[in-house]
């Protein structure tokens, strides 16, 4: 049970998706007693069976020649322009707390942004866990310009925090494309772990990001089991909105439901 950790009020797990099993009631009741507000319990990773949840992973790294032309060329024209290199975590606490913050406000939903103290907690929960830090450099100048943090575990790895200019995304440099190739190549090739993943099924669709990396890096779904277990009385408050869910237009609350439809099966 020390696997999991507390994220925006919500018990989820710290380890890779492949090791997460299913909750006996007495362990997810147990964690529930320590705070939060929910447990998020996600099981039988890459199951044939397609559900309403998954993991965007990738399991094979296939160079070049497995991309678009098109995806090719906006990968050559990242290199040209910037310097994508593994960094000391220190780099991204320092000064990559700006470049988050315009990431999070040129998304389009509002509610996924992180306070300094968050950003900060963050990096503490790395303290006891073995993580990457990525910097994206301007050549011009040598500014960074982005980051990514990245979890590490024995056989598996997960794009976890990002971070880039906004400006960076329209000036033709392509950063997202410099960024996972390189990364693409360094787990699955040079370090030959069994897969990357970009993290499970949004529930906020804050970004167009998961279905980028299906659609030119060839990511796919790896569908799981889903199960959210409640407080009492946020459980009752969860079934009395949901009905309403299609026109609640308050963020965290439509991702709740969002999740709970999910676990439903109904999205």
């Amino acid at each position: 049970m020390n696997e999991y950790h507390i994220y925006r009020k919500a018990w989820r797990f710290d380890g890779a998706p492949h090791k997460e099993t299913r909750l006996e009631k007495t362990e997810w009741q147990a964690l529930l007693k320590e705070g939060g507000l929910m447990v998020r319990n996600t099981y039988d990773f890459d199951c044939q069976e397609e559900t309403c949840f998954w993991h965007v992973i990738k399991d094979q790294f296939g160079g070049m020649e497995e991309l678009t032309s098109k995806t090719r060329n906006r990968i050559v024209k990242a290199f040209d322009h910037l310097e994508f290199k593994l960094i000391d975590r220190s780099i991204v606490q320092s000064q990559g707390y700006p470049i988050l913050k315009a990431t999070y406000e040129d998304y389009a939903v509002s509610d996924r942004a992180m306070s300094t103290e968050v950003f900060e907690e963050y990096f503490n929960r790395f303290y006891t866990k073995d993580c990457d830090c990525w910097g994206i450099y301007d050549k011009a100048d040598g500014q960074l310009v982005g980051f990514q943090v990245n979890w590490l575990w024995d056989d598996a790895c997960q794009y976890d925090l990002i971070g880039i200019l906004p400006k960076y995304k329209r000036n033709q440099t392509f950063p997202y494309y410099g960024l996972f190739y390189t990364m693409n190549q360094y787990y699955l090739q040079e370090k030959g772990l069994k897969y990357v993943t970009d993290g499970s099924r949004s529930v906020s669709e804050h970004s167009n990001i998961q279905p980028f990396m299906i659609e030119k890096f060839n990511f796919r779904k790896a569908y799981c089991k889903l199960e959210v277990h409640y407080r009492w009385w946020m459980k009752t408050a969860v079934n009395l909105l949901y009905p309403f869910r299609n026109i609640i237009t308050i963020p965290s609350v439509k991702a709740i439901l969002n999740m709970e439809a999910m676990q439903r099966g109904k999205k």
